[in-house]
């Protein structure tokens, strides 16, 4: 076989297997773009057809004879002809296993973004080579061959091999050149005025390679001064690795290189022995927060991984130390007065609570709710789901959960919609093994690599569940706000949250033509989703996001002294919609997302419990207003609605997905809708306005005097069309009209 044409033209020689006997001809694989199919297609055409011509004039070969006579047949590679491992491991049957893919680079966008409507599921670690980047997806061999037969760009197919626990289980040696080649790729530079994480924990060592370029002698604290600051247990240094490096598996397997923009700051809040008596919970956070923030002015992504079970249950409402985190976010506590990023995890279930089957049903269980103070309504709760399903060869059991699916070890909220939607988002956590008699069991493969506190003894070690997910949730969160650092705390959480979706495999709990209602068992478990990082930065040109930062004065006194304080102001937004491109959609449908955040100043106090209306300062919703509903009208059906206080919300047919019984509660408020681009286009007013709370009880004398600042995201997308949205905006934007209304 001449193999010479087979590596040029649009395709890219991939293996060659040689001839042995005449019962089995030598084999070529062939990468082939869509040009290169045309070009060798052509090749082949032009040796039927035209011959050369020798110096003397006379006809000579056709064109492309030594390699055209050397094929005796091109067929469609199948999987095994992509197999890049030895073949005693290409799998036996048609059940769904991990497969590692690599991928074309300019094909790889569309392949994994086209690849799980034909039941492929990817997890979210990706290696890049200088010509390759390679995935992991879980499929059926029938369903991988089809989506390689459909969708461009897969270059190989190879058995996935090296898992955490490979990298745990090395002697110190070879774990230490590993450690080497990562400082040697990485570079630690957040620039002038760099973004903080700071690890609400037990403390970080930093002795690791890993961790002391981005962690200052002076950004180690303790809430109380007696306390060391080393780790001497371990979890602290745990989640600082993942903080800065996710999951080291990747990082160590990949040849680029890795900048970290951000750095790291420690406060331990828990003692080396014993722990914290309940009713202090809330004030060794705040010590610990304050002890940070002693250093001076920085932007904080405060990382709080730990939660305490005597609180349960709470059902959602508020406890001593939720309230505490609530004001803290708020501005309200702590020695400094300003508004603050923080993330706290969901808390984790019991293992001997699980058997080998249904794992979500334990899950879902009351006993199982979001520990304390998860609940938080100013807080970003972080719950765990798995795309981790890889056991080293020859390893018996299987993986509890699905590609996609909820970490066995994430609690849930299931609590009724009285409370905020908790957790907001989800972040690997790890899985759990199968193996025999219950219950399943941890394994270092379905875990996270990061740093091990006892460096030089030991570099790396396994870790997980919800803590582990609130790393990388920090990790995630503090990149958007490296983009953006001009945003407040409240729009980075609002563009975080909002920029979340669902996998296929959680959307598959839903029916077929899902109602409002059976929304609820998906955010219970997964809150709105997996955050997308893309997602949360791009503006592309037929997908945008619009910010609004501002302020409102909720309440106003009442004209009689003895009347109840009333609603003072409302914000109504024109917003600079590119009308002309959506009119030329005709009847394309496109998605509206729309994200409300505001930060409350909590009120803790027994009567407020159980009053959503009296534990939060302010409430603020959205609206928007219909096809052909004028300003005028529009402001009037907004007067009714803001003067409903208590009972269920009432529905309103405006198409939106989740509904005002999923979307308005707590401060952080989401909701989408899909409609024709023309409808869209005639829908242009969207208001943000206050109803019940308590500034607006006669025991707040001045409530004029108070102001709530609050963030809009407004994002629409009209998917795979040729609309150039964000051209147009780009040019009413500076003229955005906002008009202020009195209720």
């Amino acid at each position: 076989m001449v193999t010479s044409g087979l590596d040029a033209s649009g395709l890219t020689l991939l293996k060659v297997q040689p001839a042995a006997g005449e019962q089995q001809p030598a084999r070529a694989t062939v990468f082939a773009s869509g040009n290169g199919i045309d070009k060798l297609r052509q090749k082949v055409t032009n040796f039927g057809e035209k011959n050369r011509t020798k110096k003397d004039g006379t006809g000579g070969r056709p064109y492309n004879a030594d390699l055209v006579q050397s094929i005796g047949a091109i067929v469609e590679a199948g999987l095994r002809a992509l197999w890049r491992s030895p073949n005693q491991k290409f799998p036996d049957g048609n059940d769904s296993r991990p497969w590692e893919i690599w991928l074309d680079k300019e094909a790889a966008a569309g392949f994994i973004a086209g690849a799980p409507d034909y039941g492929v599921a990817f997890s979210a670690d990706r290696l890049e080579f200088p010509e390759d980047i390679v995935v992991i997806g879980t499929a059926t061999s029938d369903a991988l061959a089809l989506a390689v037969r459909r969708l461009a760009g897969v270059r190989a197919l190879a058995a996935p091999t090296v898992t955490a626990d490979y990298f745990d289980a090395l002697e110190i040696e070879e774990q230490v050149e590993w450690v080497d080649d990562v400082v040697g790729r990485a570079t630690f530079d957040g620039g002038g005025d760099p973004n903080y994480i700071t690890l609400l924990d037990r403390g970080v060592s930093r002795a690791h390679p890993l961790i002391a370029p981005a962690l200052a002698v002076g950004d180690r604290h303790a809430a109380e001064p007696a306390w060391g600051l080393e780790d001497a247990v371990g979890h602290g240094t745990q989640l600082a690795g993942l903080a800065l490096f996710g999951d080291l598996t990747t990082a160590l397997q990949t040849m680029n290189p890795i900048q970290v923009r951000h750095r790291l700051e420690s406060a331990k809040i828990i003692p080396d022995a014993g722990h914290n008596p309940h009713h202090l919970l809330g004030a060794v956070t705040r010590k610990g927060i304050n002890a940070a923030e002693a250093t001076g002015n920085r932007r904080r992504t405060f990382t709080l991984a730990t939660t305490t079970e005597d609180d349960t249950p709470h059902d959602g409402a508020p406890t001593s130390w939720s309230s505490e985190v609530d004001q803290l976010a708020s501005g309200v506590s702590g020695d400094k007065k300003i508004k603050r990023l923080v993330l706290v995890s969901a808390g984790n279930t019991n293992q001997n609570q699980f058997d080998n089957n249904d794992y979500l049903s334990v899950c879902d269980l009351p006993d199982n709710e979001v520990e304390s103070p998860a609940h938080a309504w100013n807080a970003i709760c972080v719950g765990a789901y798995t795309e981790k399903n890889v056991l080293p060869a020859g390893e018996v059991g299987l993986p509890l959960a699905p590609v996609g699916d909820l970490a066995p070890s994430s609690r849930t909220a299931s609590w009724s919609s009285h409370w905020p939607l908790k957790p907001d988002v989800v972040f690997e956590g790890g899985n759990w093994l199968v193996d025999g008699a219950p219950p399943p069991m941890k394994h270092p493969a379905l875990s996270l690599l990061t740093t091990d506190h006892q460096y030089p003894q030991r570099a790396f070690t396994t870790t997980g569940e919800t803590s582990g997910a609130t790393a990388l949730a920090a990790r995630a969160v503090t990149e958007i706000w490296s983009d953006y650092p001009d945003l407040w705390p409240e729009t980075i959480r609002a563009l975080f949250v909002s920029s979340a979706r669902w996998t296929p495999q959680m959307r598959s709990h839903l029916p077929a033509n899902p109602a409002k209602g059976d929304y609820a068992p998906l955010f219970k478990r997964y809150g709105y989703g997996v955050p997308d990082l893309d997602r949360a930065r791009r503006s592309a040109s037929n997908a945008l996001t619009l910010i609004v930062q501002d302020t409102i004065r909720p309440y106003r006194k009442a004209e009689k002294p003895s009347a109840q304080h009333v609603h003072n102001e409302m914000k109504v937004f024109q917003l600079p919609w590119p009308v002309e491109e959506l009119r030329k959609l005709v009847q394309s449908p496109v998605k509206l997302r729309v994200a409300l955040s505001t930060f409350i100043d909590p009120n803790p106090s027994e009567p407020a419990r159980g009053s959503k209306f009296r534990y939060a300062s302010h409430k603020l919703r959205f609206k928007l207003n219909r096809p052909n509903e004028n300003q005028v009208a529009f402001l009037a059906r907004i007067s009714d609605v803001a003067e409903q206080l208590e009972g269920p919300a009432v529905e309103e047919d405006d198409n939106w997905t989740f509904g005002r019984n999923r979307r308005d509660v707590g401060s952080l408020h989401i909701d989408e809708l899909v409609c024709p681009a023309s409808d869209l286009a005639r829908r242009n007013l969207i208001a943000v306005h206050p109803v019940a709370g308590w500034w607006k009880t006669k025991t707040v004398p001045d409530p004029q005097d108070l102001i709530a600042r609050f963030s809009l995201i407004v994002e629409i997308d009209a998917g795979e069309s040729n609309a150039e949205l964000y051209a147009e905006v780009q040019a009413a934007i500076e003229i955005l009209n906002v008009v202020e209304n009195v209720v």
